[in-house]
């Protein structure tokens, strides 16, 4: 039981509250911002924090509060297939949270592709013609191994996918040019630009360096590149969920971590638009390899005042799991559009084992025309080391025939190169 033996003490003591209430603001902070409950022992690869309590869940615990949100948000390390997996069990938590209202926003598609995303999770087209429709390569450049699941999954589920980035036109256009600069034509296109958020500002000028090395310029126009990219995404965000087809959906928005983490990228930008509840969640890697950490980025992140996540789910940086053959051949278009030319034959590869010499003109495999270099790539990802292939081409203008046999080469060339 508390007394209080002088009135006279207790009106002091509020006094001095609000004398400190009103005080300057910032000048000594107790614990971290970005951690203000820190763990009390290191984490292992799997456990979950909630980060604004320091507070350990389980992914159950993580994903029924992630359910209450209107939107949550996870930022991806692209090249992790733990991190990928953890978006598929997130989809699969929230689409049984919300069934038939669920959606999935894609950093990895420009809106221009929402057309074949349509497509493909109404089932109208296979992976080859969606890969080849959304132009992926194009698009993204990476392995779609790691995305593969996760889109089969909407597919399989008729769950909608949202094309959320800006065009590369538009981006390159921004890259050169202030917004204001643009044509009319290309300002139409451009969401609301917001340049002036100093997190954002402050974490651009991070990932650059030392900014006596770019110079001011360099700094404005890769500020303009990000902020657009993290406006397009929330503009997309925004117009499919007050869409009359998203208007009574949840959204599950997969992106970079840089533009979901402390909440000033996508989310802010989202929230200015439609504020809504949302739930960040992210992945830290805890484990890794020698040579994983070389491909970590030497950024010195700036001392934000609020945690990067709501939960942070701790990962092992693992490989992408090998995938299809190699051949072992450079290619070139020929000059007539027919096939595909042999320019050079690696040593000790498939290509060479099986007798393909430069020069020589590919037309089909297993019966399938190569209309393109793709045809080739994506076939040789389907077949599995041990097994044969069939090419049919012509030798100096001669018909050819040639069976390979795919051994898994030791020297791990690509199935291809352009």
């Amino acid at each position: 039981m508390v007394t209080f033996r002088s009135g006279l003490r207790f009106a002091a003591g509020l006094g001095l509250l609000a004398l400190a209430a009103c005080g300057p603001v910032g000048k000594q902070l107790l614990g971290d911002p970005q951690n203000p409950y820190p763990l009390s022992a290191p984490p292992k690869v799997g456990a979950i924090v909630h980060l604004p309590t320091g507070i350990p869940v389980t992914e159950a615990q993580m994903l029924a509060v992630a359910g209450d949100a209107r939107v949550v948000y996870l930022g991806e390390t692209h090249d992790n297939p733990a991190s990928h997996r953890l978006q598929l069990r997130v989809l699969e938590a929230l689409s049984r949270r919300h069934p038939g209202r669920q959606a999935l926003g894609m950093e990895m598609f420009p809106r221009d592709r929402q057309p074949a995303l349509d497509r493909w999770v109404a089932g109208e087209l296979d992976e080859k013609a969606f890969l080849r429709e959304s132009r992926w390569q194009e698009s993204w450049g990476m392995d779609f191994d790691y995305y593969r699941d996760l889109l089969h999954f909407c597919r399989d589920h008729r769950i909608p996918v949202i094309a959320l980035n800006a065009e590369k036109d538009l981006v390159a256009a921004v890259r050169g040019q202030a917004p204001q600069e643009l044509d009319a034509a290309r300002q139409a296109r451009l969401p609301e630009l917001d340049l002036t958020d100093p997190y954002h500002r402050a974490m651009a000028a991070a990932i650059l360096g030392d900014n006596r090395h770019h110079g001011e310029m360099q700094v404005d126009r890769f500020i303009r590149v990000q902020a657009l990219w993290d406006e397009t995404m929330a503009d997309s965000a925004f117009r499919y969920l007050t869409s009359p087809a998203g208007k009574d959906r949840h959204l599950l928005v997969v992106a970079g971590g840089n533009h979901v983490q402390y909440g000033f990228g996508i989310p802010r930008r989202l929230f200015r638009r439609l504020p809504a509840s949302f739930v960040l969640i992210g992945g830290r890697e805890i484990e890794l390899s020698e040579e994983k950490k070389k491909r970590l980025m030497d950024v010195e992140i700036p001392a934000y005042p609020m945690a990067p996540y709501d939960f942070l789910v701790y990962l092992a940086y693992e490989d992408l799991p090998p995938r299809g053959v190699t051949l072992g051949v450079m290619l070139e278009r020929p000059a007539a559009g027919r096939g595909l030319t042999v320019a050079t034959v690696s040593p000790g590869s498939n290509a060479e084992a099986a007798g393909l010499r430069p020069g020589d003109l590919l037309l089909a495999f297993d019966g399938q025309p190569l209309a393109d270099p793709f045809d080739l790539i994506y076939a040789l990802k389907q077949k599995e080391p041990g097994s044969t292939g069939f090419l049919e081409g012509e030798r100096r203008g001669h018909p050819l025939t040639v069976n390979v046999l795919f051994r898994q080469p030791a020297d791990g060339h690509p199935p291809l190169k352009r």
